[in-house]
């Protein structure tokens, strides 16, 4: 195979699917997830503005998804009004946890801004809590049920992937 293809293949695969970390596939859920089945890592980090701080803990009786994003993730954009519209469809009964991997803050104020969200923000600085959680692409999404057990992992976005998302959600809330 020559350098052109192989190139072209290696492009191919990632376009649209999710701003490759590890290299996995995107935009889709993940049935071999470690930590499916598992209770989800503890962490508290502080919200982004303010001095509250963020923890799965805190949700504990809601359905709580936790995203894992990036600025610099175009996929991250178009996640962040699904998961708004999502806890908005289900107040007081799905909690938004938004953690950011950026390697700088700079950019995160803007992020939130332009996309609109209201679900809380936290960044993750020096990725200590990503590194339990192990997200392979950006976005990537935990979805805990009302004990705090990790039962999707959604991995990526695609136009389309709101429609899996609210079944899973919908599916813990039964």
């Amino acid at each position: 195979m020559n350098y052109r293809v192989v190139v072209l293949l290696a492009g191919l695969s990632l376009a649209g699917f999710g701003c490759v970390k590890g290299g996995a596939g995107a935009g889709a859920a993940s049935p071999d997830h470690p930590l499916l089945g598992s209770e989800a890592p503890a962490f508290q980090l502080k919200k982004f503005e303010g001095t509250e701080s963020l923890s799965p803990s805190d949700s504990r009786g809601k359905v709580t998804i936790i995203d894992f994003w990036a600025t610099w993730c175009a996929p991250c954009k178009e996640s962040f009004p699904a998961y708004e519209a999502i806890a908005k469809e289900h107040p007081g009964e799905v909690v938004v946890l938004g953690i950011s991997e950026d390697e700088k803050p700079d950019g995160i104020a803007a992020f939130v801004a332009e996309t609109g969200v209201t679900f809380p923000i936290a960044w993750d600085e020096g990725q200590q809590v990503a590194s339990q959680y192990d997200p392979s692409t950006m976005p990537t999404s935990y979805i805990l049920d009302r004990n705090g057990i990790v039962r999707f992992v959604h991995v990526g976005f695609n136009a389309g992937d709101e429609d899996t998302l609210r079944e899973q959600v919908s599916s813990l809330l039964q």
